[in-house]
């Protein structure tokens, strides 16, 4: 009800515009005469309709009325098909659907109208009796928890209209109508009804808004009725009175103040007598007083309930804390037990509770949930409850103290939520997967069952490119269908987790005693997950198949949570490397092979540093004219383990990404090299083909890279050859083909390395900027032996030629080799039949001194 003055101005500025360009307002009306009823031509009139039609004509709106029966009308605001509902009676629960103005248009209260005959002084007659109620009206939810609370008989009967209503009680249908006063007191004489002497509920009448809508309309209402109701010759007051109605009342009806001001005299009264009881014993009182308003105070400040109930269970005192709880002053709720609250599983278990203090005399602490009558608020309290005695040792009460912790509760879940689950697909997380996995194997180790648990690692192959072609967004969603699809096929005492990324863990107990039968129930179970998850997927309304890699770690002995987690790991990364869909068990060969590598890439950090890396040569010639350059080959020259080839540490520098480093480190210095050679003119024409790795061709800082190398080492880029092989090309060709151009550019030289062995260059082929074809070593080793071999360079030879691309043998090693490639049109080679790879000083000297020796 109280809102922001900044909201409001802000709300009444949005109102002035729209009004400014004739903004249609759509209002619901209903028959209630004489708040709102609809004129003749169907346009908002009465007292609530009047009021709106002169706002409407001040603010430029056009009013689109919208006939409707008062449940129908509720159910279209709520629902955001009308702006605007006149003469909405203001609760609690309606506030959580609909928005209010501050000032209310109108006072008024429920009453109850009889027909003939009917005599009703008080709600307890009401027993036996049919009174009919405006269908999701106040006064039907009033009577109706009134009804549940007392037990009575009383049969409501529910019409559709305010004239319905009357109309079947002056008809004999019902004994009485509710409505309120401004209805009842209109309808009287036509319906022939009288006015009981029961009146309830007080209320206040607005219009209303759906929630968080049309703050503007609300924001005009509220100024005008702020404004006109503190002028008498306002349209306000004229409006009353030309509906017959004087200033509305703000309190409730003369003959209830005037049983407030009986019950004021008996406390007169009572107050003297205490005031003189007091004189009495002036001195003594004083102290008790001034304790018992030092207590009420504090007690009433305790952010805390506080309450004292009797042997039956009635309360006897409540503080300010409870009594808001309730809904009611702490008088009011004096005597009444938890059922005239509280649910009826609430109240069943707070009188369990209650009884257990009272019958056995120990102190409880409890955590409490109470629901309310309606259900619609649950919340939790931590309960202290102790037992009161007499001087006597008798119990005759119990004291609780009830604080409430429902925020606590819902923070202490989210921060569980958050520690122990994945946001994206609700599965456990790292944290909790090896919080159970560390229970499991402790399980284990206690019986002495350790074959009965295995832990299945699951990553779903080439996820990545997934959210390189259809985005974030559709890979989130099938992370979501993947785990849902493993989810509903597992047993429910497996656990299934996600690590991140595309990664899952299964963990697998209760398998078998025996470790034989253990491990093929796991296997079983890891060959399932691998054709579940090989059914195509659904996104985007159209079918997506993905392929997976499974990694099987059986619990052993000595192995702790952490490490059957890193051999499930190397076992998925060993089935990764053995292709789609496929399934590896840990052995200790897998752990020997990681720490390996890991010696490697350790290794490799310390080469950098010390610069152990040299480079080698090996001879590139051309038919009649001799050597005309060299591939460059890596070597890493270890201070323990002597020379150590390319094969040996490239493919975990690859892996390690350290292979940027030292790619970068091999360009610069083949650069240098060509720069050296360049100053000698027996030298001047060689030059050098340089291998590039995949990481480095797809480095977004691969052509500045060569460019610099270039640029600092003064070498010529037309002397440089980067060697590419076929399966670097399989991948964002479109991105490589612009890096190649641009080196090509400048005059550098690229070739396809390996050239035969893959599949899918020849499409490619004709886009790529490309120099030169290199056959493969494996064609020119079974030349002799192999028509195949020898069809395919004749293919490779021919295409070159096609193509104005030079085409170069490597792996030549014998004359024989040598004779049939020249025979077959080969013109350039390179293979131990001319040289092996050798450091640079060798290098020179042995072909310096030979193209000395042919000159």
């Amino acid at each position: 009800m109280i809102r922001c003055y900044a909201a409001l101005l802000a709300a009444l500025i949005c109102g002035e515009l729209a009004a400014a360009q004739g903004r249609e307002v759509v209002v619901g009306v209903y028959q209630n005469t004489p708040k709102i009823v609809a004129a003749a031509d169907g346009s908002p009139s009465g007292i609530f309709g009047d009021l709106l039609q002169v706002i409407a004509a001040e603010q430029n709106w056009r009013i689109k009325a919208v006939q409707c029966d008062w449940a129908y009308c509720l159910q279209m605001l709520q629902s955001g098909e009308i702006d605007l509902l006149p003469d909405v009676a203001f609760t609690e629960l309606r506030s959580l659907q609909l928005d209010f103005h501050q000032t209310p248009a109108l006072y008024s209260w429920s009453q109850l109208y009889t027909a003939q005959g009917v005599q009703l002084q008080s709600l307890a007659e009401l027993d036996g009796k049919r009174i009919i109620v405006l269908q999701e009206s106040v006064q039907q939810q009033y009577l109706q928890n009134m009804i549940s609370q007392s037990g009575m008989d009383v049969v409501l009967l529910r019409a559709r209209s305010m004239p319905e209503a009357f109309a079947m009680a002056s008809a004999g249908q019902a004994d009485a109508v509710a409505a309120n006063h401004y209805s009842g007191h209109f309808q009287l004489a036509k319906y022939q009804l009288e006015q009981s002497n029961v009146i309830f509920q007080p209320l206040q009448f607005f219009y209303a808004t759906k929630k968080q809508h049309n703050q503007d309309l609300l924001a005009v209402i509220e100024t005008r009725l702020a404004q006109w109701q503190t002028n008498i010759s306002s349209p306000y007051y004229q409006i009353l009175q030309r509906w017959g109605t004087e200033v509305p009342e703000q309190t409730l009806p003369e003959k209830v103040w005037l049983l407030l001001a009986m019950l004021s005299s008996l406390l007169l009264l009572a107050l003297c007598g205490a005031w003189w009881l007091k004189r009495q014993v002036a001195d003594k009182t004083r102290h008790l007083r001034a304790s018992e308003e030092r207590l009420s105070t504090i007690l009433n400040s305790v952010d805390a309930h506080i309450y004292i109930k009797d042997n039956k269970l009635r309360y006897q005192y409540l503080n300010r804390k409870t009594a808001e709880l309730f809904g009611c002053e702490p008088c009011q709720a004096i005597g009444r037990r938890d059922d005239a609250f509280f649910d009826q599983s609430s109240s069943a278990n707070l009188q369990q509770n209650d009884l257990k203090v009272l019958q056995q005399g120990v102190r409880l602490v409890e955590e409490e949930t109470n629901s309310s009558l309606d259900g619609q608020q649950t919340r939790t309290y931590l309960s202290v409850k102790l037992p009161l005695r007499d001087s006597n040792g008798n119990i005759y009460a119990l004291c609780g103290i009830s604080t409430d912790i429902t925020e606590h509760k819902q923070h202490q879940q989210e921060i569980h939520q958050l520690a122990f689950y994945d946001a994206l697909t609700g599965l456990p997380n790292r944290r909790m997967l090896l919080d159970r996995l560390q229970q499991a194997v402790q399980l284990g180790l206690r019986h002495n069952n350790t074959a009965q648990g295995a832990l299945l690692f699951i990553d779903l192959d080439h996820f990545k490119d997934l959210n390189d072609t259809l985005g974030h967004a559709m890979g989130d969603q099938l992370l979501q269908q993947v785990a849902q699809r493993l989810q509903a096929s597992l047993r429910k005492v497996d656990t299934l987790a996600r690590l991140g990324g595309d990664e899952f863990v299964v963990l697998l107990t209760d398998l078998h005693p025996d470790p034989e039968l253990s491990s093929q129930k796991a296997g079983l179970i890891a060959e399932k997950v691998v054709q579940l998850l090989s059914e195509p997927f659904m996104l985007q309304q159209r079918p997506y198949s993905i392929s997976a890699s499974v990694g099987v770690a059986m619990f052993s002995d000595g192995c702790n949570s952490d490490e059957l987690l890193q051999h499930a790991d190397l076992a998925m990364y060993d089935a990764k490397e053995r292709g789609r869909n496929s399934v590896r068990f840990f052995n200790q060969q897998m752990q020997a092979d990681v720490s390996a590598r890991s010696d490697i890439a350790t290794g490799l950090r310390q080469a950098l540093l010390q610069d152990e890396f040299v480079l080698y040569f090996q001879p590139q010639l051309e038919r009649n004219l001799g050597v005309v350059g060299a591939e460059v080959l890596l070597r890493w020259q270890h201070p323990e383990h002597g020379m150590i080839v390319p094969a040996s540490f490239i493919p975990v520098a690859e892996s390690s990404g350290q292979i940027l480093q030292i790619g970068r480190w091999v360009l610069e210095k083949s650069c240098l090299q060509l720069a050296e050679w360049a100053r000698h003119k027996d030298t001047a024409h060689w030059y050098l083909a340089v291998n590039i790795s995949a990481r480095q061709l797809h480095s977004s800082a691969f052509v500045q890279e060569v460019i610099s190398a270039l640029e600092q080492s003064g070498a010529a880029p037309e002397k440089l050859v980067l060697e590419l092989t076929e399966s670097q090309l399989l991948q964002d060709i479109d991105t490589i083909i612009d890096k190649m151009q641009q080196l090509n550019t400048l005059g550098v030289r690229f070739s396809l390395d390996d050239f035969g062995t893959g599949y899918s260059s020849l499409s490619y082929l004709k886009l790529l900027p490309l120099k030169q074809l290199k056959i493969d070593r494996s064609f020119v080793r079974d030349l002799l032996t192999d028509p195949n071999d020898k069809a395919i360079i004749k293919t490779i030879l021919a295409l070159g030629q096609s193509l104005e691309l030079s085409v170069i043998a490597e792996g030549v090693e014998t004359e024989a080799q040598y004779s049939k490639l020249l025979h077959l049109g080969c013109q350039q080679f390179q293979g131990y039949f001319f040289g092996e790879p050798m450091p640079q000083t060798s290098f020179i000297t042995r072909y310096r001194q030979r193209h000395e020796m042919q000159n």
